[in-house]
């Protein structure tokens, strides 16, 4: 990151003069016209709130819209008190005590992060539904009949809603926290020891304040992805922002209304960020050592080893054995008998003429999905590069004002960046279409909106931070005396960057491109928004498949996405260790 950079002020000043001196101006030029780019989308949005659009915004107002905002309110407070309870209670146990597991925990805790929130909403509701095995077992057992024999909570809530959020978002405030309590002075905590202090009260009286940057952070990341989140609680029958996003630019045909509704929801994420950063700002706890020695851990016994070692693996269970369990004996069973579509390719019937049209379609959404994740990651990284190599060449302040609008796509939901693409975008077609009719007698269609470059655009906005933040800190790794090494040999920038800096920083841009291609697999609703017609992503059938209540028909893509995200939460849980063991 940009605060563990070894460059200094003098050398990055030095590196900036002798980019001036070769290409005045030039790299300067780049890192804006990306960020431009990047930001085009939230800007459309934002002058989309001076429309006139009284009539359908009043009907909203007077209906839905009060909705909207407590629901989306209300996801927010559970979710977030969900998330801290859970990712700061696992990351303090796992970092402060010794009890049975806890080797396995520290990096397992990350591994929910690969299943995203509407995969758990699919399975929990076939799970644990009235028709089934959880609750006609329980049936089997006490003898009930009907629902009117027992009570048992609805997962198609706003707390079920909340409740799958959780299990799949707590790892970002995990991570932060045991980062941040790794990184604790030794003495400070010592310190507390020895003044009486029992472990709760040190807890809350030093490692809790200290860490308290690092939680708010994660906590942020978590409450963003919660506003991104469409699946969920468009399934669940939740109205929130998101769901009213895409019904009302698709059911309703008011995409002036729909891009009001988007700026108000970045009016959250906007508030996300300000309290980050307020946090940041208003923090006043310092640390006065490094933590050369390992602080001795409480070693929990009986009752507590117990209480520890469950917490500890109910987020697991729940957020990933159990959905992942349930998904593969759905993927290997044999299709349930009368579906008649050979659109089910959850069937393990290969051997028929409807097995294998079924595994021919499954083939074609995982090449559409492989496709657009692995365009989307060689663009970014690529970017990346330019905007970090720029930043190192040229460290003013409007080079890194640049940077940050560049990576800010990341705390905007994809709805609001599909809007925010799709407004300007159909604006062009049509003009171009009009202008061709009018001029030549002939329509040249959708240049750019509902086609895959649009679609690209979409994740580049979204996920372009993803890869920056990655390939930046392998970058400013890298000492200046290289620079000055290559210069003193004639090399120019650009030569500079491709034979010294991108053998030693390709580790961080191959890991770069992994978190983008992850991120672009799971991705639902600007996909919903954005894409071309008749052009399936495997998120976008799963969703459409568990929208028609045919989980076993979508079990299969969506063990896929599971498998393929669990790849760099695994390769970050070993990076974890592995850091670890080096201090």
């Amino acid at each position: 990151m940009a605060g563990t950079s070894s460059l200094t002020p003098a050398s990055r000043s030095q590196n900036g003069r002798f980019a001036r001196s070769l290409l005045p101006g030039s790299w300067t030029i780049v890192v804006w016209a990306i960020a431009l780019l990047v930001a085009a989308p939230v800007l459309v949005i934002l002058a989309g709130i001076f429309t006139n659009s009284s009539a359908t915004w009043n009907h909203l107002a007077s209906t839905v819209l009060t909705t909207y905002l407590i629901n989306s309110g209300l996801l927010l407070v559970g979710v977030g008190i969900g998330v801290l309870l859970v990712g700061v209670g696992t990351a303090w146990l796992i970092t402060m005590c010794r009890f049975p597991g806890r080797g396995v925990f520290e990096w397992a805790l990350l591994l929910p992060l690969a299943a995203p929130a509407y995969l758990l909403a699919y399975v929990y509701t076939e799970w644990l539904a009235f028709y089934g095995p959880v609750q006609t077992r329980l049936r089997g057992w006490f003898g009930w009949e009907s629902v009117q024999d027992y009570w048992f909570p609805n997962v198609r809530s706003l707390e079920g809603a909340i409740v799958m959020l959780i299990l799949t978002l707590y790892p970002y405030v995990y991570l932060l926290a045991r980062t941040a309590f790794l990184a604790q002075s030794t003495c400070t905590l010592e310190a507390s020891r020895n003044l009486g202090c029992s472990p709760w009260k040190s807890f809350f009286t030093v490692a809790l304040p200290l860490a308290r940057p690092s939680i708010i952070a994660g906590l942020s990341l978590a409450l963003m992805e919660t506003l991104n989140d469409f699946g969920t609680v468009q399934y669940f029958g939740v109205d929130t922002f998101t769901t009213g996003i895409y019904r009302t630019w698709f059911g309703m045909g008011e995409r002036a209304v729909a891009v009001q509704l988007s700026a108000i929801l970045l009016l959250f994420v906007l508030g996300l960020i300000l309290l980050e950063r307020w946090s940041r700002g208003r923090a006043r706890f310092y640390q006065t050592s490094n933590t050369i020695h390992q602080l001795s851990r409480y070693h929990l016994t009986g009752v507590r080893a117990i209480g520890a070692f469950l917490a500890c693996l109910l987020p697991i269970l729940l957020g990933l054995l159990i959905p992942g369990g349930v998904l593969l004996q759905l993927a290997l069973e044999p299709a349930s008998t009368g579906s008649g579509s050979d659109d089910d390719f959850g069937s393990s019937d290969f051997g028929s003429g409807e097995g294998a049209a079924a595994t021919s379609e499954f083939w074609n959404y995982a090449h559409h999905s492989f496709t657009l994740a692995l365009l989307t990651a060689a663009i970014a990284v690529v970017l990346s590069i330019l905007l970090a190599y720029g930043l190192r060449l040229v460290p003013k302040r409007a080079t890194r004002l640049a940077t940050q609008v560049s990576v800010m796509g990341y705390a905007v939901p994809g709805s609001v960046i599909a809007v925010g693409i799709l407004v300007p975008l159909g604006g062009f077609d049509n003009a171009i279409d009009s202008w061709t009719r009018a001029n030549f007698g002939f329509s040249t269609g959708l240049l750019l909106s509902g086609t895959i470059s649009a679609l690209v655009y979409a994740y580049l906005v979204r996920f372009l931070a993803v890869s920056f933040s990655t390939v930046d800190a392998s970058l400013v790794s890298i000492k200046p005396s290289l620079d000055d090494a290559a210069r003193s040999l004639g090399h120019s920038p650009v030569s500079t960057l491709l034979k010294v800096h991108a053998p030693l920083m390709w580790g961080g841009v191959v890991t770069a491109a992994m978190l983008v291609f992850v991120d672009v697999m799971k991705e639902l609703p600007a996909t919903l928004i954005v894409r071309p017609f008749n052009f399936d992503t495997l998120a976008v059938r799963v969703y459409n498949l568990a929208s028609d209540e045919r989980l076993q028909a979508a079990a299969a893509p969506a063990l896929a996405i599971v498998l393929v995200g669990l790849v760099p939460v695994m390769l970050l849980s070993w990076q974890l260790g592995r850091s670890r063991q080096l201090k």
